[in-house]
């Protein structure tokens, strides 16, 4: 006869596989000859800030990248709040404009404004209707400290204002995901700091988000997980206080002590 303790842990089981809303299961990809996911398993929770960690060409931002097809997989399943994704077409499009993703080369339209880059996939995907758009696209530049960009072009923001007005477009969309494949990567050390407050705020408000980073401080400090990838392959999932005081693995080890000596 199951105990009470033994009802509860199903229970919180169920609970917590019913807040998966993102799941790989099983995920490979090559690019050519070369493996750089191996039988990937992930699940990304509602309202979890998942951290990837790993040394360059571990195959984390190959991995974020293929969880809204940018990157099609060879094999395996990746879903998004229950649906698988499609390869193609109009399914695949309505399923991305859930997911949002904020690249480490910011990627604005440098002939549009900072509004007008924040407005345009809300009136062309979702047919939200301008007016109402350039409202809800003031109030997000607000949101990331730039209310008073609204009519800049990229061109006369800062990098670190350009990746901000890149959070507030993915944010546009109302997305159920953000992907961060190394937002901070190409600015200069000054402005970092200001692209990640804007992520520790949307952490704090509960945002799900899966983020590659080499910022460390914002890992221990915004993660509910840390995943360490090394060829292609998890090697270790946990808190930031297991992942960064006990790793449990050399390879990880090896790679803190790499890190956190610079």
């Amino acid at each position: 006869m199951a105990t009470g303790l033994d009802v509860r842990a199903r229970a919180e089981d169920d609970l917590r596989v019913a807040n998966v809303l993102v799941r790989l299961a099983k995920v490979t990809k090559s690019f050519g000859d070369l493996v750089v996911l191996r039988d990937i398993d992930l699940d990304v929770h509602a309202g979890e800030v998942v951290v990837l960690l790993g040394a360059s060409g571990s195959g984390k931002s190959t991995l974020c990248r293929c969880v809204n097809r940018l990157e099609p997989i060879d094999s395996g399943v990746i879903s998004v709040d229950g649906i698988p994704l499609p390869e193609e077409g109009r399914d695949l499009a309505r399923l991305r404009a859930e997911v949002g993703m904020v690249f480490q080369s910011f990627n604005l339209f440098g002939h549009k404004t900072a509004l007008e880059n924040v407005t345009l996939a809300p009136v062309r995907v979702r047919g939200v209707p301008r007016k109402q758009a350039e409202e809800r696209g003031r109030e997000l530049l607000a949101r990331v400290g730039l209310a008073d960009k609204a009519d800049a072009h990229p061109a006369e923001l800062s990098g670190g204002q350009q990746q901000r007005v890149a959070i507030a477009r993915a944010l546009a969309m109302d997305p159920k995901v953000l992907l961060f494949d190394e937002p901070t990567s190409a600015l200069d050390p000054e402005m970092i700091k200001e692209v990640l407050d804007v992520m520790i705020e949307l952490a704090a408000e509960g945002m799900t988000m899966l983020v590659v980073t080499h910022e460390m401080g914002f890992a221990r400090r915004a993660a509910n997980r840390v995943v360490f990838l090394d060829q292609g392959r998890i090697l270790e999932t946990g808190t930031p206080e297991e992942f960064f005081d006990d790793p449990k693995t050399g390879r990880a080890r090896d790679f803190l002590s790499k890190i956190l000596s610079h």
